[in-house]
């Protein structure tokens, strides 16, 4: 029986099946943690205002951190997949090591430095004198999370590098889970309040960290890595990680000015904003899923030495973007009854709200796109263009926000302003995607 020759459907229906296999479980993986957050408001919530507010400053002040260092898990996942593209297991898995090591020596330059400047890092978020006691009370405890956070951030790469997704949403689920049991019982159970909400979260970081350590020493064990820390390794992996971070710090400043300009124009414009925030980081959510399918896909493709394979995936990988993006912008312009009223019953608020969502709904093509692109280029180890490009993002959007409030705009030009922002990360990636040069074959780029 001869086989079937390949034909573009055929090739359009394989990468399709990857791209499902591997962002299906990543999307889940990514929604569970930021449930840890609303886990711990729902619980802390109930002791009191000053409790909570206490939480949200230094749940802001962590998550800000781990964000920083989302580079461990982008780097990671491109170099471990070039490696099995390129067939050689044994090197991915240490690879793999080298990032994880990396995490644990950057957690613990956190730790030494983020404990006795817990209570100056309070205050620079203007904490009230209720609220700061209980947020440095949390945050002093939560800090201990800090090197399990980076470490599920590294073995995380490792495993999406591994071209695996599944295992990551079984350990999300299940650390998001002992997240609760564990609130409810310190907090309430043990009387300790947002101290035991604290330890709660830090035990169940651990937990998961511990888990995905089962897990990778395991696979290097069979195919007989090196599981020893290795400095040049580790120097590589932080040469590697360096222009994603100046990459999410740039991304962090764009988020941060529009935030800083959105309070600039009232309470009801930041009331209003921060709704629109929530739903466009829900909306990334999907969207970075098929970035980390990219990651993963495009750097076994390259390892492989497959150019013909890297290129087909990335162009339906766009398709799937802009598909998903157009889904995402009609949801958001059919929901806007149910989603509303979850959020706000100010009718000032939710006149301001309306015209800017439309913007974001609009946008959503473009945001498909540019989450691929960038995932593309991240699995294909672009690092430095990355940097770059969101550089000159940032010194685009910058300006353009800063003059909404004088030119006497609204919420509703801020959101232009954010999406000229998106628009030109979508030129300066699809420039880059267009000219090849990101494609470097190999094991290594």
């Amino acid at each position: 029986m001869t086989k079937a020759p390949a034909t573009p459907k055929n090739g359009r229906r394989r990468h399709d099946r990857e791209i499902i296999a591997l962002a299906v479980p990543a999307f889940g993986a990514l929604v569970a943690e930021p449930l840890f957050v609303m886990v711990d408001s729902a619980v802390v919530g109930h002791l009191g205002t000053p409790q909570l507010a206490g939480l949200g400053i230094a749940a802001a002040l962590l998550m800000t951190a781990v964000s920083i260092f989302v580079f461990l898990a982008y780097a990671t996942t491109a170099a471990v997949a070039r490696r099995v593209g390129a067939g050689d297991l044994p090197a991915a898995i240490r690879q793999g090591m080298d990032g994880i090591w990396l995490a644990l020596l950057l957690g613990a330059a956190v730790v030494a430095l983020a404990i006795p400047t817990a209570p100056w890092l309070v205050d620079l978020f203007g904490a009230s004198d209720t609220a700061a006691p209980y947020a440095i009370t949390y945050l002093r405890i939560s800090i201990l999370g800090i090197p399990a956070m980076l470490v599920v951030l590294a073995a995380t790469g490792v495993l999406r590098g591994l071209q695996d997704t599944r295992t990551p949403l079984y350990v999300a689920i299940g650390g998001f889970t002992a997240n609760a049991a564990l609130n409810v019982t310190l907090v309430y159970g043990a009387g300790l309040g947002i101290a035991g909400s604290a330890w709660g979260t830090v035990i169940a970081q651990v937990g998961m960290a511990a888990a995905y350590l089962v897990v990778v020493i395991r696979g290097a064990r069979r195919h007989n890595a090196s599981l020893r820390p290795d400095a040049a390794g580790i120097r590589a992996s932080a040469r590697a990680g360096v222009p994603l971070l100046i990459r999410t710090l740039s991304l962090r400043a764009v988020l941060m000015i529009a935030t800083a300009v959105a309070a600039r124009l009232g309470d009801v414009d930041i009331a209003a904003h921060q709704i629109i925030l929530s739903l466009w980081s829900l909306t990334a959510f999907a969207l970075d899923a098929i970035a980390i399918a990219g990651q993963a896909i495009i750097g076994r493709y390259l390892g492989a030495n497959d150019e013909k394979g890297a290129r087909e995936a990335c162009r339906r990988m766009v398709e799937w973007g802009i598909g998903c993006g157009i889904v995402l912008g009609v949801l958001i312009v059919l929901a806007r009854p149910l989603f509303i009223p979850l959020f706000t019953s100010d009718p000032s608020v939710k006149d301001t709200l309306l015209p800017a969502l439309l913007v974001v709904a609009v946008s959503q093509p473009i945001a498909g796109v540019v989450f691929v692109l960038d995932g593309v280029l991240m699995g294909a180890g672009d690092g430095r263009y990355l940097a770059w490009a969101m550089l000159v993002t940032l010194a685009v959007f910058a300006p353009v926000a800063l003059l909404v409030p004088s030119l006497g705009g609204g919420l509703t030009a801020l959101w232009w302003a954010m999406t000229l922002m998106m628009a030109v990360r979508l030129i300066t990636l699809w420039l880059r995607t267009r000219s090849g040069r990101w494609i470097v074959t190999g094991a290594t780029r």
